[in-house]
């Protein structure tokens, strides 16, 4: 499907079905230097049980038109615009990685808009290391090879996919390094830079899951811990041995953690 957003062109999958403004909408943002095929699993079980789907492409990224957005105060309110755009009045955020921080900041910015979210490998704060955003700049392949390795847990660089014949590493690296120069850059240094996480959860007034790898190395479940507390009303569920892809890492306990905010379903909140 494709909408104009802010004047661009933005391209969001949705899921296998014709998208219905009139269901409850669900909204999935990728992560750093991503695209929607990493909400493949999830979107497709969400438009098959009565939600409205929309996995963007964000500006610049996979075949949306626009430039990349630089900061994450943009990129939420670029979502804002985007359930707009979509002839929706609210809807629920799914967010892995940056995207988290996406999904709390609209809903911090723009309260009336968010019924819900879902974070995924989320963090309080998201430091890049030097060394990443020094290759990532320079347009290096380190920049990928670092955050495929450590966006990935143990098992998934052994294999050990759900899905017969699918590389989970070389999935991930083939999507980035479809990215356009500097974009990696841009992400990384949006997530850097961005350190308003706890204010904006503190604003956040509606149910949130969060769900964290036990070996993220990208986005410690620590500092996701931290996040998670500091939201009103929040429940937590951590992937033991997991990394930082559990779309594709644990696809079915990921599902497990999140699939009570489907439509018509009752959030139930716990610590």
């Amino acid at each position: 499907m494709r909408l104009q957003v802010n004047g661009a062109e933005v391209y969001a999958a949705t899921g296998g079905r014709e998208f219905d403004p009139e269901l409850p909408l669900v909204v999935f943002l990728h992560g750093v230097g991503f695209d929607h095929t990493v909400w493949q699993l999830l979107s497709r079980w969400f438009a098959h049980r009565g939600a409205a789907v929309l996995a963007p492409d964000l500006p610049g990224h996979g075949v949306s038109g626009g430039a990349p957005l630089k900061s994450i105060a943009e990129m939420a309110d670029w979502t804002a615009a985007l359930i707009e755009a979509a002839g929706a009045k609210q809807a629920t955020l799914f967010g892995h990685s940056m995207g988290s921080l996406i999904a709390v900041e609209t809903a911090a910015r723009h309260p009336s808009k968010v019924t819900a979210l879902a974070l995924i490998c989320t963090a309080a704060e998201m430091r890049v290391s030097q060394a990443l955003l020094d290759a990532a700049k320079a347009d290096d392949h380190a920049a990928i090879d670092m955050i495929n390795l450590w966006g990935h847990g143990h098992r998934a660089t052994l294999g050990g996919s759900l899905a017969p014949g699918v590389w989970m590493l070389g999935g991930a690296e083939k999507v980035l390094e479809r990215a356009s120069s500097g974009l990696i850059y841009n992400d990384l240094a949006a997530c850097n830079e961005y350190k308003g996480a706890l204010e904006a959860a503190a604003k956040v007034k509606v149910p949130v899951t969060v769900v964290l790898g036990e070996r993220d190395a990208m986005t410690p479940a620590a500092s996701g811990r931290n996040l998670a507390k500091a939201l009103p009303d929040s429940r937590l569920t951590v992937l033991a041995g997991a990394g930082h892809m559990p779309m594709s890492e644990r696809p079915d306990e990921l599902l497990t953690a999140v699939r009570h905010l489907a439509p018509g379903n009752k959030l139930v909140t716990s610590r």
